[in-house]
């Protein structure tokens, strides 16, 4: 935690001495991935389709908003099986709020035999900030992105945040 907490300042630091948030986003990213699971960029996602998009968020966090057609996984209680029905050879985006919790959801996946796991770089932050759509509970567009906390709210830079 003391890391992230860390990184977090690295990166608000660099924004702050003329960096763009972008700049500092993508150190930030490359500091916390450990690279166990294959990233995948968001235009490179945009172009796909037949992908199984998994949220590995809380329950709070996707009921807010998520990518659309995701399905959620969640972290902390997270059971594989959720994931019964999906081939092990399936083609599985997986992504969070920065894509932390989803490396390690990623993680479990190979361990257990699936075979086409992907991270989303940057994930649902990144999503949001490159201005592609986000959906609510109900599977309407929305505004309204669960920032995670107010520390890690500001890498953030679209969409309605909101803190549970």
């Amino acid at each position: 935690m003391k890391a992230l907490i860390l990184m977090t300042l690295v990166g608000l630091s660099m924004a702050a001495n003329g960096q763009t948030t972008s700049s500092a986003y993508k150190v930030m990213l490359e500091t916390l991935y450990k690279k166990s699971v294959p990233l995948i960029t968001v235009e490179e996602l945009r172009q796909k389709s037949g992908v199984i998009l998994l949220d590995t968020r809380s329950r709070n966090e996707y009921m807010v908003s998520h990518l659309p057609g995701a399905r959620w996984v969640g972290y902390d209680d997270f059971d594989l099986q959720r994931l019964a029905s999906i081939p092990k050879s399936a083609e599985i985006v997986l992504y969070c709020s920065v894509g932390v919790r989803s490396e390690r959801v990623g993680e479990k996946l190979q361990a257990a035999g699936y075979t086409n796991v992907k991270n989303l770089y940057g994930s649902l932050f990144e999503w949001v900030n490159q201005g592609n759509p986000v959906v609510d509970k109900r599977g309407q567009p929305t505004r309204r992105v669960h920032a995670y906390s107010r520390l890690w709210s500001v890498w953030l830079n679209r969409g309605d945040k909101v803190y549970d």
